[in-house]
């Protein structure tokens, strides 16, 4: 899937060149997933002799996605959501209900704004989510692309992923 992985990644970075967006994104993303499990590591479903929450049952469809994509990449994420998925599930654990909802709401609604202001205030464009739906699961790979690169890792995504030269054209 790597050519459909990189064409994809083309069209998406055209609505992220900035990099202030693309932090925002960061942070966004990082509260969206959270904020969106915390929930459903609640609710435990037997499975194969053992109980795993819901929160992993659902995300699994959307890990295996982004592994099949790039498997560097969504690794990296495995990785990252494993880490969340504890941060959500701790956080769940240890507030009543009516706080962990609060913590959802917030989460969610801080999320969504960290990447509405991104685009409006850096980029200066809508968001891609609402031309192109399947950005909504490309958002993390490329996160995740953006950090391999700046960790000197993925060259080859490197020139698809590059900032815009100052004197470019754009219509931003």
């Amino acid at each position: 899937m790597g050519g459909f992985f990189q064409r994809q990644l083309a069209v998406y970075v055209e609505y992220h060149r900035d990099p202030r967006n693309t932090a925002m994104h960061v942070v966004g993303i990082l509260l969206l997933f959270t904020g969106a499990v915390m929930p459903l590591t609640l609710v435990k479903v037997p499975l194969f002799g053992s109980e795993v929450s819901l929160a992993v049952i659902l995300a699994l469809p959307v890990l295996i996605y982004w592994l099949l994509l790039d498997l560097a990449l969504g690794a990296g994420i495995l990785a990252v959501s494993i880490v969340l998925f504890s941060i959500a599930s701790t956080i769940a654990a240890q507030v009543s209900t009516v706080t962990m909802w609060a913590i959802f709401a917030a989460l969610v609604a801080l999320g969504f704004a960290a990447q509405a202001i991104g685009h409006k205030v850096f980029e200066g464009r809508e968001a891609s989510l609402f031309t192109f739906p399947s950005h909504l699961l490309l958002g993390p790979m490329f996160v995740m692309a953006k950090l391999f690169i700046a960790l000197g890792f993925r060259r080859d995504l490197a020139a698809i992923l590059a900032p815009l030269p100052t004197n470019s054209l754009s219509t931003r």
